[in-house]
C-alpha cells in the first residue's frame, strides 16, 4: 500500500464520524468528541486521512523539555470492514508519519479480533503488545441474529436470569432512556424522561450517574474522575448520538440502577453500570432487567452485537476460570448469552528508542517525585 497520510481539511472533519465511529468495527474513541474531551486534558488532536477517504484520529502528546513524544491512536485504526492486513498496513503508514512528523513511538489499542492473525501481523511491523490503556483487552459479547424479536433474544438467556428481569418488572420496575436520537418516539419498555427539555433532563442524570460510580468505585476499590469532566464528555457524546443512559427506576421512581452505553460500528458497548446496594434486597433484579433492555435496544437498532465489555484485568488477561475473582461477573454475563471473544490487545512501535527512554525516564522521576511530594505534604507539620 502506498498512501501517504495528511491532515484533515476542515470538511473532512465535518464528516469524520461516519468514517471512523458508524463504519464496521468503528468505535467512539475515534470521533470528534472523544477528539475535543482529549484536548481539554492537553492533548493534541492529529485527524488523518488516507487518500482513499480512510481515516484514524490521533492523540499526540510532546515532550517540553527534550522533544519528541509519542502518538496514541484510541481504538484506532478501526477495521472499517477490512481485513487484518489492511487495517496493519494503515498502522504502519501512521506509524511512517509520526516518525516524519519527530515523535518517538506509537501506541495502537485497536479492537481486532486475535483470531485475525492481526498480532502477528504487527510484529512483523515491529510493533509489540505492551499494557492496555483500558480496563481490559478482551470482550465478553452477545452475537444478535439479523430481525431477531424478543423471543429469539431470549433463548440463549439463562432462565434464572430471565427469572430475574421478569420479576423486576412485576415489581413494577421501569426503565427510563436518555437518548439524543429517540427525539418523540418511543420503543416499547422504555421512558422518555421527564423534566424539562431532553438535554437539560440527560445532564442531570449524567450527575446522578457519577454519584453511582463514586460509590460503586469505593466499594470495588477504583477511582472516578472529576464529575465535571465526566459529565462534559458523556454530554458530547450523548449529542452526537453516540451514547445512551438507561436508568433503572422502581414504582415509587426511586433510582436503582443505571449504565451508560455506546453506540459505534454495528454495536451497543455496555460501558459503565452502577447501582444502588442499598435497595438490591427490595428490588432484585434491576441490573438485570437493564441489561435486557439494552439487548432489545441494539436488536431493534439492527445491531449484530451487544458488546457486555471485558472481565479481564491487569495480570490476569486469560479467560476467567471458577474460583478466581473476575469468574462471578463473566458468569453474569455468560447468563446472557455472552461470549468470549480474545481481542488483539494493544501494541507500541518505538520509532527512536534512545529519547523514548529518556522520555519514559524523566516521566517515571516526575511521578516519583510528585508522590514524595504528596506524602511530605500530607504529614502534618505547622
Amino acid at each position: 500500500m502506498n498512501e501517504p497520510l495528511r491532515e484533515a481539511r476542515p470538511d473532512e472533519i465535518a464528516g469524520w464520524d461516519a468514517r471512523t465511529v458508524d463504519v464496521p468495527g468503528g468505535d467512539v474513541q475515534q470521533s470528534r468528541a472523544w477528539a475535543a474531551h482529549r484536548a481539554r486534558s492537553g492533548a493534541r488532536p492529529r485527524h488523518l486521512v488516507f487518500p482513499s477517504g480512510f481515516a484514524v484520529l490521533g492523540l499526540e502528546r510532546r515532550r517540553p523539555l527534550i522533544g519528541g513524544g509519542r502518538l496514541y491512536l484510541p481504538r484506532g485504526p478501526v477495521a472499517a470492514g477490512e481485513p487484518a492486513t489492511r487495517t496493519a498496513e494503515r498502522l504502519a503508514a501512521v506509524a511512517a508519519w509520526a516518525r516524519a512528523a519527530g515523535l518517538d513511538a506509537v501506541l495502537s489499542d485497536a479492537e481486532i479480533p486475535a483470531a485475525t492473525g492481526y498480532a502477528a501481523l504487527l510484529a512483523e511491523l515491529g510493533f509489540r503488545p505492551v499494557e492496555e490503556v483500558g480496563p481490559s483487552r478482551h470482550r465478553v459479547a452477545v452475537p444478535i441474529p439479523a430481525g431477531a424479536d424478543d423471543a429469539a433474544l431470549l433463548e440463549p438467556i439463562a432462565k434464572a436470569t430471565r427469572q430475574r428481569f421478569g420479576s423486576a418488572e412485576r415489581r413494577g420496575a421501569r426503565v427510563v432512556r436518555y437518548d439524543a436520537l429517540a427525539g418523540s418516539r418511543t420503543l416499547p419498555g422504555f421512558e422518555a424522561p421527564s423534566g424539562g427539555a431532553a438535554g437539560a433532563a440527560a445532564r442531570a442524570a449524567f450527575a446522578r450517574f457519577h454519584g453511582l460510580l463514586v460509590a460503586t468505585g469505593e466499594r470495588r476499590g477504583f477511582a472516578i474522575g472529576p464529575l465535571e469532566a465526566a459529565v462534559a464528555w458523556w454530554t458530547a457524546a450523548f449529542e452526537a448520538g453516540h451514547l445512551v443512559l438507561l436508568e433503572v427506576r422502581s414504582r415509587e421512581d426511586d433510582l436503582l440502577a443505571a449504565a451508560i452505553l455506546y453506540r459505534h460500528g454495528r454495536r451497543l458497548s455496555y460501558a459503565h453500570s452502577g447501582d444502588r446496594v442499598e435497595l438490591r434486597h427490595a428490588h432484585p433484579g434491576a441490573i438485570h432487567l437493564l441489561l435486557w433492555r439494552a439487548l432489545q435496544l441494539a436488536a431493534r437498532e439492527g445491531r449484530a452485537e451487544l458488546d457486555l465489555g471485558g472481565v479481564d484485568v491487569a495480570g490476569a488477561r486469560d479467560e476467567p476460570r471458577p474460583g478466581e475473582p473476575m469468574w462471578g461477573l463473566y458468569e453474569f454475563k455468560r447468563s446472557f448469552g455472552g461470549r468470549w471473544v480474545e481481542m488483539s490487545g494493544a501494541h507500541e512501535a518505538v520509532l527512536r528508542p534512545v529519547r523514548h527512554l529518556l522520555g519514559a525516564a524523566l516521566a517515571g522521576a516526575a511521578r516519583c517525585a510528585g508522590r514524595g511530594r504528596a506524602r511530605s505534604g500530607g504529614s502534618g507539620g505547622g
